[in-house]
């Protein structure tokens, strides 16, 4: 009797599992992640504190690659700390969506990637428009600068792209961009 229910929850769960996994394949896609899943993509990064930079492919057969995810995290850890968390691959796919509407094929250069909570506080004690909950603390959001591009262009297009916030900083010539709800703001 026991078999036969834990055999019921099994089917249920499968069931459910299956019925999960097909509504997620037909969820709305944004238009900027509907690349071919075959396609290899690339991200080049200058951390403009540390002075790192790094050229990688993270994604190619359909898969990421978790040697170049490694190095994603590192150069886009809290470097005041020295702490690294895995950046979400949504953000590195925004990232590489962003590079290819804005068509420089050079370096991001950037501001800030993870930042731990105690980072993220501290900062905020000395600026106002850094966020309590920030999405940095979560690897989900990045602030970058695009040479060669003006910060009013990048965040126009990272708007138009909708794969989440958009902040614009004019008075220091940068964006954020993260996976989070779709909003915008001018700082």
């Amino acid at each position: 009797m026991d078999r036969e229910l834990d055999d019921i929850h099994l089917g249920r769960r499968r069931f459910l599992g299956i019925g999960f996994v097909a509504a997620a394949a037909l969820a709305p896609v944004p238009g900027w992640a509907k690349a071919s899943p075959r396609q290899e993509r690339a991200l080049s990064l200058l951390h403009a504190h540390t002075g790192e930079r790094l050229n990688t492919v993270y994604y190619a057969n359909g898969r990421y690659i978790p040697s170049a995810l490694k190095q994603i995290n590192y150069i886009l850890r809290d470097y005041r700390i020295n702490e690294i968390k895995p950046v979400s691959p949504q953000l590195l796919d925004l990232l590489y969506a962003l590079g290819g509407r804005l068509g420089t094929g050079g370096a991001f250069e950037v501001l800030s990637g993870y930042r731990s909570a105690e980072t993220n506080a501290l900062l905020g004690q000395r600026n106002r428009g850094v966020a309590k909950h920030s999405l940095h603390i979560e690897a989900k959001a990045i602030d970058i600068m695009v040479p060669g591009v003006g910060a009013r262009e990048v965040a126009r297009v990272a708007r138009d792209m909708r794969g989440g916030g958009v902040g614009y900083y004019p008075r220091h010539s940068f964006v954020h961009v993260d996976i989070g709800d779709i909003r915008t703001w001018t700082a």
